[in-house]
């Protein structure tokens, strides 16, 4: 079961083999002449794990998944998981969303990094409530610590050692958590980096700007299925939440109805909302400035501010992240401030070519580093 809040779980990186389980992921290359391993829609995608059997599940109750994922590789990756365990795997990135987010959020910017980055390969997951995982069933509590620990359990069955974590938002405390429950020392170094979010307090919006708390409760006295993608957006902007807001919730709706039905059309949400909220609640709730303030050996943590995000950074948060930053630095360790100018807090859209630039210092010193290993 996975730790409850406030518990270490013992977890190695990557985690040993669990057991056999049917995760429904994709694998997708840059190449142009690439195949996916993925089965139609309606059936589990083709995935190995360590030890473990290729699976297929035609029926989703039947799953044991821990996570749906997408797996972006560069196209000088020959590898997969099915592979031989005396083969290393390629360097991989871990793209964490946010809350009433989902892997997809990451899909274009992924692919662009693979682009960059070909020897590379990008883990894009839908946290457990959120997309394609949110049909899976899960035990316990839903906070930060759980949402972490079903990561970790991922990345060990898929046999990945992720050299860069990269969380934006909630998914950035989701990034700390997991540093945080893994066995320590890690067996190689590791970058983390928390885009627009603190260790500690999270603060709302100011007045006339989206409050995630009401979104999520507006949402949840909303119909379970609606006639179109266009109602919902109308409904929230009614409610007074930005437009911006309302078109990305939208893209949480899936038809529900058949395509090519002469009934009308309607659309049902692909997360689980009371879960949700309970996730939104342990965000605020997490506290994870030990980490921060005491890096373990090996760990590099970056926080990315977004220039227009004002009201999420305190003076005192800046201040102890910049205090961090030296203490780290006489221990071997790395904390690390960068602000990305002209954006909001949503930063993977708002200014997408600055943030690539910024990140891309961390796939080339890796590449690197890996080139001397």
């Amino acid at each position: 079961a996975p730790p409850r809040q406030g518990t270490r779980a013992r977890a190695s990186w990557p985690l040993p083999r669990q057991e056999t389980v049917c995760s429904r992921g994709r694998l997708i290359s840059t190449m142009s002449s690439s195949r996916s391993l993925a089965c139609s829609p309606c059936r589990c995608a083709q995935v190995a794990l360590a030890d473990a059997e290729i699976a297929y599940q035609p029926e989703a109750e039947k799953h044991a998944g821990v996570l749906a994922y997408e797996l972006v590789q560069g196209n000088l990756v020959q590898w997969n998981s099915f592979m031989d365990k005396s083969i290393p795997d390629p360097p991989t990135a871990v793209l964490l969303h946010g809350i009433l987010g989902s892997g997809k959020n990451w899909g274009s910017f992924a692919k662009r990094l693979a682009q960059e980055f070909p020897m590379w390969q990008f883990l894009l997951v839908d946290l457990r409530c959120h997309g394609d995982s949110a049909s899976i069933k899960k035990r316990g509590s839903h906070t930060v610590a759980s949402t972490a620990f079903d990561v970790l359990k991922l990345i060990g069955q898929l046999r990945l050692s992720p050299r860069v974590l990269v969380g934006h938002s909630f998914g950035g405390k989701v990034a700390l958590s997991m540093v945080d429950q893994a066995a320590k020392p890690l067996a190689r170094p590791v970058r983390v980096w928390v885009l627009d979010a603190t260790p500690g307090k999270v603060r709302s919006g100011l007045d006339g700007e989206d409050h995630p708390v009401e979104l999520i409760d507006f949402l949840r006295r909303m119909p379970v299925q609606v006639n179109s993608k266009q109602e919902v957006v109308d409904a929230l902007v009614k409610a007074k939440f930005s437009v911006d807001v309302a078109r990305w919730v939208a893209t949480n709706l899936r038809r529900s109805s058949p395509s090519g039905s002469r009934s009308s059309p309607s659309y049902s949400w692909i997360f689980n909302l009371n879960g949700i909220s309970e996730m939104y609640k342990s965000y605020e709730d997490t506290n994870l400035w030990r980490i921060v303030e005491n890096v373990p050996r090996g760990v590099h943590i970056n926080f990315l501010k977004a220039e227009r995000s004002l009201h999420r950074w305190a003076l005192e948060d800046l201040q102890r992240i910049h205090t961090a930053e030296e203490v780290a630095a006489d221990e071997a360790g790395g904390v690390e401030m960068h602000v990305l100018e002209d954006a909001g807090h949503w930063v993977h859209a708002d200014n997408p070519d600055g943030l690539f630039r910024i990140l891309s210092s961390t796939f080339r010193i890796e590449t690197s580093l890996r080139g001397r290993e």
